[in-house]
Protein backbone atom coordinates (compact mmCIF):
# COMPACT_ATOMS: atom_id res chain seq x y z
CA UNK A 1 0.00 0.00 0.00
CA UNK A 2 1.71 3.29 -1.30
CA UNK A 3 0.85 6.25 1.39
CA UNK A 4 0.68 10.00 0.75
CA UNK A 5 1.37 12.13 4.37
CA UNK A 6 -0.31 16.04 3.59
CA UNK A 7 0.73 18.10 6.49
CA UNK A 8 -1.24 21.17 7.28
CA UNK A 9 -0.29 23.29 9.80
CA UNK A 10 -2.73 25.38 10.71
CA UNK A 11 -2.88 28.74 12.84
CA UNK A 12 -6.46 30.36 13.80
CA UNK A 13 -7.98 28.82 10.97
CA UNK A 14 -11.30 27.78 13.19
CA UNK A 15 -13.66 28.79 10.30
CA UNK A 16 -12.07 27.14 7.11
CA UNK A 17 -10.25 24.00 8.72
CA UNK A 18 -13.49 21.79 7.55
CA UNK A 19 -13.35 22.82 4.40
CA UNK A 20 -9.91 22.00 3.14
CA UNK A 21 -10.50 18.98 5.30
CA UNK A 22 -13.63 18.30 3.34
CA UNK A 23 -11.68 18.65 0.05
CA UNK A 24 -8.38 16.75 0.82
CA UNK A 25 -11.10 13.74 1.51
CA UNK A 26 -12.77 13.74 -1.69
CA UNK A 27 -9.76 13.52 -3.62
CA UNK A 28 -9.71 10.15 -5.63
CA UNK A 29 -6.19 9.44 -5.54
CA UNK A 30 -3.78 7.58 -8.53
CA UNK A 31 -2.82 4.15 -8.14
CA UNK A 32 -5.39 3.63 -5.25
CA UNK A 33 -3.17 5.83 -3.20
CA UNK A 34 -3.89 6.33 1.19
CA UNK A 35 -4.11 9.54 2.54
CA UNK A 36 -2.33 10.02 5.98
CA UNK A 37 -3.31 13.45 7.33
CA UNK A 38 -1.23 15.35 10.02
CA UNK A 39 -2.63 18.28 11.15
CA UNK A 40 -0.41 20.44 13.39
CA UNK A 41 -1.67 23.82 15.40
CA UNK A 42 0.73 26.19 16.44
CA UNK A 43 -0.95 27.33 19.16
CA UNK A 44 -4.50 29.16 17.55
CA UNK A 45 -6.17 31.13 19.45
CA UNK A 46 -9.31 30.53 18.15
CA UNK A 47 -11.79 27.38 17.90
CA UNK A 48 -9.26 25.54 15.53
CA UNK A 49 -8.81 22.79 17.77
CA UNK A 50 -12.27 22.12 18.56
CA UNK A 51 -13.24 22.26 14.73
CA UNK A 52 -9.97 19.88 14.23
CA UNK A 53 -11.69 17.51 16.82
CA UNK A 54 -15.00 17.29 15.39
CA UNK A 55 -14.54 16.50 11.94
CA UNK A 56 -12.28 14.10 13.21
CA UNK A 57 -14.92 12.16 14.97
CA UNK A 58 -17.17 12.75 12.39
CA UNK A 59 -15.16 11.19 9.75
CA UNK A 60 -13.46 7.95 11.60
CA UNK A 61 -12.30 6.80 7.91
CA UNK A 62 -10.03 9.31 7.21
CA UNK A 63 -6.95 8.80 8.69
CA UNK A 64 -6.09 12.47 10.53
CA UNK A 65 -3.33 12.72 13.37
CA UNK A 66 -3.55 15.73 15.12
CA UNK A 67 -0.49 17.39 16.51
CA UNK A 68 -0.39 20.92 18.91
CA UNK A 69 1.88 23.32 19.68
CA UNK A 70 1.98 24.45 23.62
CA UNK A 71 3.61 27.41 22.01
CA UNK A 72 3.22 29.46 18.99
CA UNK A 73 6.15 28.40 17.14
CA UNK A 74 5.47 29.28 13.11
CA UNK A 75 4.40 28.10 10.25
CA UNK A 76 8.21 26.21 9.38
CA UNK A 77 8.09 25.10 13.20
CA UNK A 78 4.78 23.54 12.62
CA UNK A 79 6.21 21.62 9.15
CA UNK A 80 9.15 20.40 10.82
CA UNK A 81 6.63 18.55 13.61
CA UNK A 82 4.49 17.40 10.73
CA UNK A 83 7.28 16.10 8.75
CA UNK A 84 8.88 14.27 11.82
CA UNK A 85 5.55 12.83 12.03
CA UNK A 86 4.98 11.41 8.53
CA UNK A 87 4.67 7.68 7.60
CA UNK A 88 3.71 7.55 3.99
CA UNK A 89 6.11 7.16 1.04
CA UNK A 90 5.41 10.26 -0.15
CA UNK A 91 4.77 13.59 1.76
CA UNK A 92 2.57 16.97 0.64
CA UNK A 93 2.80 20.00 2.04
CA UNK A 94 -1.02 21.73 2.56
CA UNK A 95 -1.89 25.52 3.60
CA UNK A 96 -5.08 24.71 6.04
CA UNK A 97 -6.55 28.16 3.89
CA UNK A 98 -8.30 27.48 0.37
CA UNK A 99 -5.73 28.83 -1.81
CA UNK A 100 -4.56 25.13 -3.19
CA UNK A 101 -6.63 22.54 -4.90
CA UNK A 102 -6.27 19.54 -3.15
CA UNK A 103 -7.74 17.83 -6.75
CA UNK A 104 -4.26 19.00 -8.21
CA UNK A 105 -2.03 16.26 -5.85
CA UNK A 106 -2.31 14.14 -8.67
CA UNK A 107 -0.91 16.29 -10.93
CA UNK A 108 1.91 17.14 -8.77
CA UNK A 109 2.25 13.04 -8.11
CA UNK A 110 2.44 11.85 -11.68
CA UNK A 111 6.51 12.49 -12.37
CA UNK A 112 6.65 10.78 -8.84
CA UNK A 113 4.62 7.74 -9.40
CA UNK A 114 6.03 7.63 -12.83
CA UNK A 115 9.76 7.30 -11.33
CA UNK A 116 11.16 10.74 -12.95
CA UNK A 117 10.78 13.14 -9.92
CA UNK A 118 12.37 12.93 -6.12
CA UNK A 119 11.07 16.18 -5.29
CA UNK A 120 8.25 18.07 -7.17
CA UNK A 121 6.82 22.06 -6.60
CA UNK A 122 2.98 22.81 -7.92
CA UNK A 123 3.79 26.55 -9.81
CA UNK A 124 0.90 28.97 -9.75
CA UNK A 125 3.14 30.79 -12.36
CA UNK A 126 3.07 28.40 -15.49
CA UNK A 127 0.59 26.15 -17.07
CA UNK A 128 -3.40 27.12 -17.79
CA UNK A 129 -5.19 26.86 -14.22
CA UNK A 130 -7.31 29.37 -12.74
CA UNK A 131 -5.30 32.57 -10.91
CA UNK A 132 -7.14 34.56 -8.80
CA UNK A 133 -6.04 38.17 -9.67
CA UNK A 134 -5.32 40.12 -6.50
CA UNK A 135 -1.90 42.06 -5.41
CA UNK A 136 0.90 43.73 -8.11
CA UNK A 137 3.85 43.73 -5.76
CA UNK A 138 2.80 41.13 -4.01
CA UNK A 139 3.04 38.91 -7.42
CA UNK A 140 6.44 40.92 -7.87
CA UNK A 141 7.80 40.00 -4.85
CA UNK A 142 7.51 36.40 -5.36
CA UNK A 143 8.74 36.31 -8.46
CA UNK A 144 11.65 38.32 -7.11
CA UNK A 145 12.60 35.90 -4.54
CA UNK A 146 12.32 32.75 -7.14
CA UNK A 147 14.88 34.85 -9.17
CA UNK A 148 17.05 35.57 -6.45
CA UNK A 149 17.15 32.27 -4.92
CA UNK A 150 17.79 30.41 -8.56
CA UNK A 151 21.12 32.61 -8.64
CA UNK A 152 22.05 30.62 -5.68
CA UNK A 153 20.76 27.34 -6.39
CA UNK A 154 21.09 27.02 -10.09
CA UNK A 155 17.51 26.00 -10.55
CA UNK A 156 15.42 27.28 -13.31
CA UNK A 157 11.95 27.60 -11.00
CA UNK A 158 8.92 29.96 -11.72
CA UNK A 159 7.45 29.43 -7.76
CA UNK A 160 9.74 28.77 -4.99
CA UNK A 161 7.69 30.01 -2.63
CA UNK A 162 4.79 28.10 -3.17
CA UNK A 163 3.22 25.86 -0.65
CA UNK A 164 2.33 22.83 -3.26
CA UNK A 165 6.19 21.04 -2.69
CA UNK A 166 5.96 16.88 -2.75
CA UNK A 167 9.00 14.94 -1.62
CA UNK A 168 9.70 11.55 -1.27
CA UNK A 169 9.10 11.42 2.39
CA UNK A 170 12.58 9.60 3.60
CA UNK A 171 14.26 12.33 1.27
CA UNK A 172 12.94 15.34 3.03
CA UNK A 173 12.98 13.89 6.51
CA UNK A 174 16.85 13.28 5.93
CA UNK A 175 17.05 17.16 5.59
CA UNK A 176 18.31 19.04 8.81
CA UNK A 177 15.44 22.03 8.52
CA UNK A 178 16.27 24.91 10.81
CA UNK A 179 13.55 27.65 9.91
CA UNK A 180 10.22 28.06 12.15
CA UNK A 181 8.60 30.75 9.92
CA UNK A 182 8.51 31.59 6.58
CA UNK A 183 12.04 30.83 5.84
CA UNK A 184 11.06 27.33 5.43
CA UNK A 185 10.90 27.49 1.91
CA UNK A 186 14.25 29.11 0.73
CA UNK A 187 15.89 26.69 3.17
CA UNK A 188 14.45 23.53 1.50
CA UNK A 189 15.00 24.90 -1.66
CA UNK A 190 18.43 26.10 -1.02
CA UNK A 191 19.31 22.39 0.69
CA UNK A 192 17.47 20.18 -1.82
CA UNK A 193 19.41 22.50 -4.76
CA UNK A 194 22.95 20.66 -3.17
CA UNK A 195 21.77 16.94 -3.09
CA UNK A 196 23.85 15.26 -6.01
CA UNK A 197 21.36 13.63 -8.33
CA UNK A 198 18.02 14.68 -6.89
CA UNK A 199 15.41 15.08 -9.56
CA UNK A 200 12.84 18.40 -9.21
CA UNK A 201 10.51 18.70 -11.36
CA UNK A 202 7.75 21.42 -11.73
CA UNK A 203 4.19 21.44 -12.74
CA UNK A 204 1.32 24.24 -13.39
CA UNK A 205 -1.34 24.18 -10.76
CA UNK A 206 -3.71 26.22 -10.38
CA UNK A 207 -4.36 29.46 -7.37
CA UNK A 208 -7.19 30.86 -4.93
CA UNK A 209 -5.88 33.52 -3.13
CA UNK A 210 -6.85 34.86 -0.25
CA UNK A 211 -7.01 38.98 0.38
CA UNK A 212 -5.76 39.92 3.88
CA UNK A 213 -9.36 40.59 4.93
CA UNK A 214 -10.14 37.13 4.29
CA UNK A 215 -7.23 35.95 6.27
CA UNK A 216 -3.59 35.93 4.67
CA UNK A 217 -1.02 36.14 6.87
CA UNK A 218 2.16 37.06 5.12
CA UNK A 219 3.53 40.40 4.91
CA UNK A 220 6.36 42.33 3.73
CA UNK A 221 8.55 41.11 6.66
CA UNK A 222 8.41 37.56 5.74
CA UNK A 223 9.98 38.87 2.46
CA UNK A 224 12.81 40.17 4.02
CA UNK A 225 12.94 36.99 5.93
CA UNK A 226 13.22 35.18 3.29
CA UNK A 227 15.79 37.30 1.39
CA UNK A 228 17.74 36.55 4.57
CA UNK A 229 17.90 33.06 4.27
CA UNK A 230 18.15 33.22 0.36
CA UNK A 231 22.04 34.65 1.66
CA UNK A 232 22.25 32.53 4.86
CA UNK A 233 21.50 29.09 2.87
CA UNK A 234 22.55 29.52 -0.87
CA UNK A 235 25.26 31.59 -0.66
CA UNK A 236 26.90 31.11 2.74
CA UNK A 237 25.40 27.56 2.36
CA UNK A 238 24.84 27.70 6.46
CA UNK A 239 23.77 24.01 7.70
Amino acid sequence: MTVLSIIIPAYNEGNTIHLILDKVKAVKMVNAIEKEIIIVNDCSKDHTEEAIMSYKSANPDLNIQYVKHEKNAGKGAALHTGIAKATGDYLIIQDADLEYDPEEYNILLKPMVNGFADVVYGSRFIGGKPHRILFFWHSIGNRFLTKVSNMFTNLNLTDMETCYKLFRREFIQGIKLREHRFGFEPEVTAKISRVKELRIYEVGISYYGRTYAEGKKISWKDGFRAIYCILKYGLFRSN
